[in-house]
């Protein structure tokens, strides 16, 4: 859950000190791809204990938009604002939160 809330901000920060300061280090302009990887085990793991299929459908499709953004944001393959990636990034979150609240698995085998 504290990856979940903390994941945007660090995008913001990356963000920002990559188009402010271009002698940011190495390792904090790719800190974006490991939150990724994070964040693909989360989702990998909520959805093996979630009863709705469309909310599964719906973390992988949220997280596959935040992973063409940021490549896009590194690479620029099409033009669009820094602060896209925000809308996956929060609907990541909601969906999380209301898989929490709502589709788990009560039994020791989901669904």
């Amino acid at each position: 859950m504290i990856h979940c809330i903390a994941t945007p901000f660090l995008f913001l920060i990356t963000t920002c000190s990559t188009t402010c300061c271009a002698s940011a280090p190495l390792w904090w302009q790719w800190i974006d791809y490991a939150f990724l990887f994070i964040s693909a085990f989360a989702i990998y793991n909520s959805t093996k204990n979630t009863k709705s299929e469309i909310v599964k459908k719906a973390l992988w499709v949220s997280w596959l938009c935040l992973f063409i953004l940021i490549l896009n944001a590194k690479f620029i393959f099409f033009h669009a604002s820094e602060y896209v990636k925000f809308i996956p990034a929060f609907s990541l979150i909601a969906l999380h939160f209301y898989n929490l609240k709502y589709c788990q698995c009560n039994e020791v085998e989901c669904c």
